[in-house]
């Protein structure tokens, strides 16, 4: 015979199947707040490199761009996995994405590149990035790629990756006791360059195709890349990079030269023509 009287053991038992159906909603908030938790690190990293960019810190500053773009990776990565994509989601992270990536960056290469020897010169460059940056995003959130596989400009953290990228690479010559003196005009330049491949149609490949689980050539390629990273990581990013920021230019010249055009996406159809069409 029962302990607890029928009307309370039956009152437990109603408890214990609320409990039981709470908590996959708990467990629903903590994986929504998953990605949200990468995109604000991503947005640390970003104020992180802005303050050790004005403090002097160019190594540490650099770092800084290298961990942002590693969040801003994991966190659309995540919310597709855990199919929590959410319209707030992809604001914060376009908003996060322009302090690291646009913002952070510039100032870098302001004060590392010593683009104030310029005075207004050196200060319209950096903002001209900025303002690349964020353009850039802005046509990403709205503007799908006219081609397959292929982001349309340079991606704003693959630009803002050949900053950092670059700075590492000229610390280390230093630590090397190579005395390399880096002219503020070629800085100037390339900062420029890059503010203008960002707003640029040029495509340049996404590697999203890539399906590392069934490809084992690709698996190949990824262990013989991380190998050369380990190697000299200063060096072999700063390679890959500046590799990755020419490939767009070189192969969107050779295809206009080959008349080899990408195919491109058929645009949307809105819907007031497919429901024209289907009546």
């Amino acid at each position: 015979m029962s302990e607890f009287p029928i009307g309370q053991s039956e009152s437990r038992r109603q408890r214990r199947r609320r409990r039981r159906r709470n908590e996959p909603r708990r467990r629903r908030r903590g994986v929504y707040l998953l990605p949200q938790l990468f995109t604000t690190a991503n947005l640390f990293f970003g104020f992180f490199t802005i303050v050790k960019s004005q403090e002097g810190n160019f190594f540490l500053a650099a770092l800084g761009i290298v961990f942002a773009g590693i969040c801003d990776g994991l966190d659309g990565r995540v919310a597709r996995l855990s199919k929590t994509t959410s319209q707030i989601g992809l604001e914060y992270d376009s908003l996060a994405d322009i302090v690291s990536f646009g913002l952070a960056p510039a100032i870098l290469a302001f004060h590392g590149g010593h683009l104030e020897g310029f005075r207004r010169t050196g200060f319209a460059i950096a903002f001209l990035y900025v303002a690349c940056a964020a353009l850039r995003l802005a046509r990403f959130n709205v503007q799908p790629s006219r081609y397959s596989g292929r982001f349309e400009g340079l991606p704003s953290p693959a630009a803002a990756g050949m900053v950092s990228a670059t700075q590492l690479f000229i610390l280390f010559l230093r630590d090397e006791q190579i005395d390399v003196v880096v002219p503020e005009g070629l800085v100037a330049a390339g900062v420029a360059a890059l503010g203008l491949l960002m707003v640029s149609a040029i495509p340049y490949r996404s590697f999203k195709e890539i399906d590392l689980r069934h490809s084992y050539r690709a698996i190949v390629v990824m262990v013989l890349v991380l190998a050369l990273i380990v190697q000299e990581p200063q060096i072999s990013i700063f390679v890959i990079g500046l590799l990755y920021v020419l490939s767009g230019p070189v192969e969107w010249v050779w295809r206009m030269i080959s008349a080899n055009p990408l195919a491109k996406v058929p645009p949307p159809v809105p819907p007031e023509a497919s429901q024209e069409t289907t009546s």
